[in-house]
């Protein structure tokens, strides 16, 4: 073979008119005119039309009669324009043609288990077990490029305001920092483990003690948990610490460097500073920890229009100290058959039911429970929502606080989507603050780290109580998606001690799994804090990608399969015999 590529096919521009120039890639597509053979040749960097014609060439103009989708090949020839009723104006290279003297087949290809073009419609099982045909697409290539600009513009960056970028092991210590590790047998230790980092959340608060004081890393992450569209076992994060430095400061470095990234690969600016939210807030008026803000709909909480209700099931709830939250739907018309399956739709939602009112155009009432309504309920509701009206629709969920208000939450998400107002062309950034230190899990029945055991907690904390204690903790939300979040850590051990009396670790487990650290808080370890972005899910919500696999060149699939290298597999007992490791049959229920 002896090949050498001029210029990628999408770089075809005047500059190379009447110009013998060579180009490789794959045949997109082929045309015999009799005559003339047309192909589209395709790289990288886009599409090129190729003409073979028996009056340049008979010898190549045979050759391409071979010529099928997705063969390789390299041709040389002249650049000419092209007539004007044929120019492709959809196309970069579209006013031009190469008219092919020469033809290298450099490789063959037998039919496709799916064509280029149906490969969005075809079983994801499929595109995955022949992802390197998947990532041919145009629209694939535009992805990943993205991906790349977004780290190289993150790099960029963090160099110009200091940061050195240090890489941290993957094989690791097991530590209890949440989610469910990834395990990896030692040969040379048989018995032990290292466990595959959830984040480099211990080194690189380890390195802040080196004196390090301002590092970042495009880390690699694992964590054995059940997925989602926007969760993989491996994930990549930006990771960063810094030292000497307080929550606003970590919020302006974050904002000015997406401020960075979009000016240098959106080429816009980006508003600033991005609004803040305390948790509070965003639970109250959103049901969850991560409001996606670009449109209206806020729960409400009308619990003081129904204190005097006839209503059995409202009232146990009210003497229960629950509350009555409703979504306000102004200004559209449901059918009664709508509202009776947006009944059924919050029950999917983990309720269990949805009552719904309706204001007619006369102001009156329509609802299931209409005839126990005071005649002032108007006024009531009025009170807490002043456009309540004619055209005006109430969903109501009633319970507990913690458990209706994420249901409503997941409601507003829906009716959303449903009614079409969310803005697709917008990207809105929130801070969410002041988020609690610790969260009860009843199962247990303790305290847990609603972060990692590490957050330092807000000033007055020791004279509170445990579920009254916030931290100095901050995530950072895009379009309902948490892009990332961090905290100011502990510095000192009397603090960090403290923390995990409060979650009731006890003083062996306390050393074996953090010894080094209370050693290390010891030795001279300054304030510090940090933040972790989600590197997939942000490149999944700027390409508007229904999922992070489509961003990540070899993910697993939602059952954590990996169909091209067919992993994970079982291994030979003599190869585990090495690692002091037998398996026990699993029982069958």
């Amino acid at each position: 073979m002896h090949f050498k590529r001029s210029i990628g096919c999408g770089q075809v521009n005047g500059s190379f008119l009447d110009q013998t120039i060579s180009l490789c890639g794959w045949v997109n597509r082929r045309r015999d005119h009799g005559g003339l053979i047309f192909i589209d040749l395709r790289d990288r960097f886009g599409l090129m039309q190729l003409v073979f014609n028996p009056d340049f060439s008979q010898e190549t103009h045979k050759a391409a009669h071979a010529l099928r989708s997705e063969y390789v090949i390299c041709v040389t020839g002249k650049v000419v324009k092209r007539d004007a009723a044929t120019i492709n104006h959809d196309l970069a290279t579209g006013a031009y043609e190469l008219q092919v003297q020469s033809l290298e087949i450099l490789n063959s290809a037998k039919t496709l288990p799916f064509t280029l073009e149906e490969a969005a419609n075809v079983d994801e099982e499929l595109r995955l077990k022949y992802r390197y045909l998947d990532l041919r697409r145009p629209e694939m290539h535009k992805k990943f490029a993205l991906r790349s600009a977004i780290t190289c513009a993150m790099r960029s960056f963090l160099d110009e305001q200091g940061f050195y970028e240090i890489e941290t092991p993957i094989l690791t210590k097991n530590t209890p920092e949440g989610a469910r590790e990834f395990l990896v047998p030692s040969r040379m230790h048989p018995g032990s483990f290292y466990a595959m980092p959830q984040s480099p959340q211990l080194y690189k608060q380890l390195l802040m003690a080196g004196g390090m004081e301002r590092y970042f890393q495009i880390a690699r992450c694992f964590r054995d948990e059940d997925l989602r569209a926007d969760r993989q076992p491996e994930f990549t994060q930006l990771d960063m610490e810094f030292s000497f430095i307080t929550e606003s400061e970590i919020q302006k470095t974050i904002e000015d460097m997406l401020s960075f990234i979009w000016q240098k690969v959106f080429n816009k600016p980006l508003s600033l500073p991005f609004p803040r939210m305390t948790y509070d807030r965003a639970f109250n008026e959103y049901g969850c920890d991560k409001p996606d803000i670009r449109f209206e709909l806020i729960i409400n909480d009308i619990t003081a229009a129904f204190k005097n209700t006839e209503l059995s099931f409202l009232r146990t709830v009210i003497d229960k100290a629950g509350k009555i939250g409703a979504l306000h739907v102004a200004n559209h018309e449901f059918t009664r058959s709508e509202l009776e399956g947006w009944v059924a739709k919050a029950q999917k939602c983990g309720a269990q039911g949805l009552l719904w009112m309706r204001c007619a155009a006369d102001g009156k009432i329509e609802s299931p429970v209409s005839k126990f309504l005071s005649p002032d309920f108007t006024d009531q509701i009025k009170a807490v929502i002043p456009d309540f009206g004619p055209g005006s629709t109430l969903f109501i969920v009633a319970g507990q606080q913690a458990v209706a208000w994420p249901i409503l939450g997941r409601l507003r998400l829906m009716l959303a989507q449903e009614m079409n107002i969310i803005p697709q062309d917008q990207f809105a950034f929130l801070w969410v603050t002041d988020f609690p230190l610790l969260e009860y899990d009843a199962q247990s029945k303790r305290w847990n780290a609603m972060h990692h055991p590490f957050t330092s907690p807000q000033d007055g904390w020791e004279s509170m109580e445990k579920g009254d204690i916030k931290a100095r903790a901050y995530d950072i939300i895009l379009n309902g998606i948490e892009l990332g979040g961090g905290s100011i850590r502990m510095h000192q051990r009397a603090m960090q001690q403290k923390m995990f009396d409060m979650l009731e670790l006890t003083e062996k487990e306390v050393q074996d799994k953090f010894g080094f650290l209370l050693e290390a808080q010891e030795l001279g370890f300054p304030p510090h804090g940090g933040i972790a972005l989600g590197l997939d899910r942000f490149v999944m919500l700027l390409t508007q990608s229904p999922s992070i696999r489509d961003v990540i060149a070899f993910p697993k699939t939602q059952r954590g399969n990996d169909p091209l290298m067919e992993a994970p597999t079982p291994v030979e007992a003599d190869k585990l015999r090495d690692y002091g490791i037998r398996l026990v049959p699993v029982q069958k229920s």
